[in-house]
């Protein structure tokens, strides 16, 4: 059995637990999260992280669909207004620069952008998902390969042959 998975909501599932796990890492130095730095936008990049996430499950297993895969471009496109509006203008309890989890979350925006294009064009790929058939013994062939004139001997004859009129020779 193939099973085809689309590439698009593939990334776009990484990309949000990579924003998740970003959240809970350093934003900004010397020491300071997305929790502590944020009021509500870290409440809203993970709501909004846990969206794709259930989106792009969705898209990848329709019976599973909870949030339809129309949304992604939207939920998307605020996830990267809102790391790269807080890369570009940190909040001003932050004193530092940004550190790994900033970081993280703009790759993460990134790779969540980059799947949700190719989720809008159906870039897909094959991944078989069944066990090899084991090679079954089989005397007839078996006893054909050890036999050299079955395969370039004489014709062998199939029975009497009859001429046009139909009367046997």
């Amino acid at each position: 059995m193939t099973r085809r998975i689309e590439a698009g909501p593939v990334l776009v599932a990484l990309g949000a637990l990579v924003l998740l796990v970003s959240v809970f890492l350093d934003w900004y130095q010397p020491n300071v999260t997305a929790w502590e730095a944020f009021e509500v936008l870290d409440l809203l990049l993970v709501a909004f992280a846990v969206a794709a996430l259930v989106a792009a499950v969705g898209a990848i297993r329709p019976e599973a669909t909870i949030i339809e895969r129309h949304w992604l471009p939207a939920i998307v496109a605020a996830i990267a207004i809102i790391v790269a509006a807080q890369l570009l203008d940190p909040p001003p309890t932050v004193v530092g620069d940004p550190d790994t989890g900033a970081w993280l979350a703009l790759g993460a925006a990134v790779v969540m952008c980059i799947g949700t294009l190719l989720t809008l064009g159906r870039v897909s790929f094959a991944l078989t998902v069944e066990g090899r058939d084991t090679r079954r013994r089989v005397a007839a062939v078996d006893a054909r390969a050890d036999d050299p004139t079955t395969s370039e001997g004489p014709v062998v004859p199939t029975g009497p042959t009859r001429p046009m009129g139909g009367e046997e020779t």
